[in-house]
């Protein structure tokens, strides 16, 4: 039956994640396989799930699955609908992608793989569970595992960041847990759909109620990266392997995101920020400052890694303004931007650690000219850079567009004016990486000879930067490392999937409708 897609999607991975340990005792690569198998076959109980759940399959909008046969609110519940398939579609996609980037350079240990593949099945937990105690042990899940790979790079720096990251993201959670129970003393439960019904019952002004949503929201907006809360990100996605800076990076914070989604407009619904507006005022004041100054600080950034991260606060921050506008309009454009957001991400560290690895290259002014050696890596930055804009036709532009308009419907024009300033700022970091690229000349350059985007491999068939000409011998330039032609090919097919997603708003409409006449009935 369709529902039984709902525990494999998160059995398999977690399950398999044993399997790199045990085939390492005898094989020495065994964590790759593994992980690449594993993952494509999540990918394509993804797409079947999505089906399932897609108006054109004239099948259940929304698959429920009582695990061991205990059903809610005594058991615990699993539930999948159009909203968690998106959720699910991108972090298979993205995990495959992100696979096939680190097959040539990722980490050689098999405990490496296993990390990732419970990474990959917590997140699938976050997206798919329709319990608040069972969602606090997947997000738990998701933060050990974040951790131990962020610290697995052999400079120290990593683990600092991890360590960072332990302390604050383990507060989060904590906080968290704290609101789960006041709802649970609250209601008496912790399954979702039964939860809403003793909070509407209860009443949304009561200060327990309150309370639980104050420690929920406070607990996630740690997770998720919202200024002031966001200091553990930067050397998080800094120092961290370029394959997990691209990983979580595009997952962790957005899956956060999404449950805070699912929790505000499924468990607590519209009527609670109705009946509490000034709770209401500060999310959206929150979010406002949030998406000003992670542009801020993104602008005054020298280093790209950590432009990228900065720029996360400000992105997350339109996610939490349009929770608070209590728009459908601004809720569409948030999902969009949540999927556009992880694409965008993946493809700018996947691209900078191509980068980086062929020529050494970490701060803008490393940048200066690399576009006429690595052609291909730097036009495929250049356009998830634009998107990150929201220049169109681009995801950026649908996600952004949305969430303004839904501000403008709601009489929030503050928040649209604030969209606009970061977007402003947002040109203006990315203006200053596409300058050095494309106009801007290395200072020890030398122009002659300089490769161009010729083909996909030397005449001896090895490997090369950028998947072109060997930029190495053409510019001479001893230093140059070769890099794998599929970590390329990646950046590139990231990069065009969020063009090709502007075009896509009708898909996300026809599975978000059901979910979105629910939570604004």
């Amino acid at each position: 039956m369709s529902d039984a897609l709902l525990p494999l999607l998160i059995a398999i991975p977690l399950l398999a994640a044993v399997f790199p340990l045990l085939l390492g005792l005898r094989f020495d690569s065994a964590g790759w396989p593994v992980a690449m198998a594993t993952s494509l076959l999540v990918a394509a109980l993804a797409v079947r799930f999505t089906w399932a759940v897609s108006p054109a399959s004239s099948g259940p909008q929304r698959l429920v699955h009582d695990l061991a046969g205990y059903p809610a609110p005594y058991g615990i519940e699993l539930v999948g609908d159009g909203l968690s398939a998106i959720l699910v579609l991108l972090i298979s996609v993205v995990a495959v992608a992100v696979l096939i980037y680190a097959r040539t350079t990722g980490p050689d240990s098999n405990a490496f793989y296993s990390g990732f593949l419970l990474l990959t099945g917590g997140l699938l937990g976050m997206a798919l569970t329709g319990d608040l105690f069972n969602l606090f042990v997947f997000l738990e899940i998701v933060g050990l595992v974040s951790y131990a790979l962020i610290a697995s790079s052999d400079d120290g720096r990593a683990a600092y960041g991890a360590l960072k990251y332990l302390f604050l993201g383990t507060t989060g959670a904590s906080l968290y847990l704290i609101g789960v129970g006041y709802a649970f003393v609250a209601t008496g439960t912790l399954n979702m759909r039964d939860m809403a019904s003793e909070l509407a019952a209860l009443g949304y002004g009561d200060p327990l109620v309150q309370a639980a949503f104050g420690f929920i929201l406070v607990g996630f907006m740690l997770k998720i990266a919202i200024f002031p809360l966001h200091t553990w990100q930067p050397d998080a996605y800094t120092y961290a392997p370029d394959t997990v800076s691209a990983f979580i990076s595009a997952l962790v914070s957005t899956t956060a995101a999404y449950a805070l989604i699912r929790i505000a407009y499924d468990v607590f619904t519209v009527d609670f920020f109705a009946a509490n507006p000034l709770i209401t005022d500060a999310v959206l004041l929150v979010a406002s400052v949030s998406i000003v100054v992670g542009s801020l600080l993104a602008l005054l950034q020298t280093e790209l890694k950590r432009i990228f991260a900065y720029s996360s606060v400000a992105q997350f921050g339109m996610i939490l303004a349009a929770i608070g506008l209590q728009s459908e309009t601004a809720l569409f454009g948030a999902v969009i931007h949540l999927v556009g957001h992880g694409l965008m991400k993946a493809t700018l560290f996947m691209g900078a650690g191509v980068l980086s690895s062929a020529y050494g290259a970490q701060t803008v002014a490393d940048y200066a000219g690399l576009a006429k050696r690595a052609p291909i890596t730097s036009g495929m930055m250049a356009v998830a850079g634009l998107a990150l804009v929201g220049i169109p036709p681009s995801v950026g532009t649908l996600g952004k567009w949305f969430i303004a308009l839904g501000a403008v419907e709601a009489g929030s024009w503050g928040v649209a004016a604030v969209i606009f300033i970061s977007t402003l700022l947002t040109l203006t970091y990315i203006g200053r990486l596409l300058e050095a690229l494309y106009f801007t000349q290395p200072a020890t350059d030398d122009d002659t000879g300089v490769a161009g985007d010729t083909g996909d491999a030397t005449d001896d068939g090895s490997i090369v930067a950028d998947g072109g000409a060997d930029s190495s011998t053409a510019a001479g330039l001893d230093d140059v490392v070769p890099v794998a032609t599929e970590r390329v090919v990646v950046v590139v097919v990231l990069a065009l999937s969020t063009v090709a997603l502007f075009g896509a708003a009708g898909l996300f409409a026809e599975l978000l409708d059901p979910v979105f006449g629910r939570f604004f009935q």
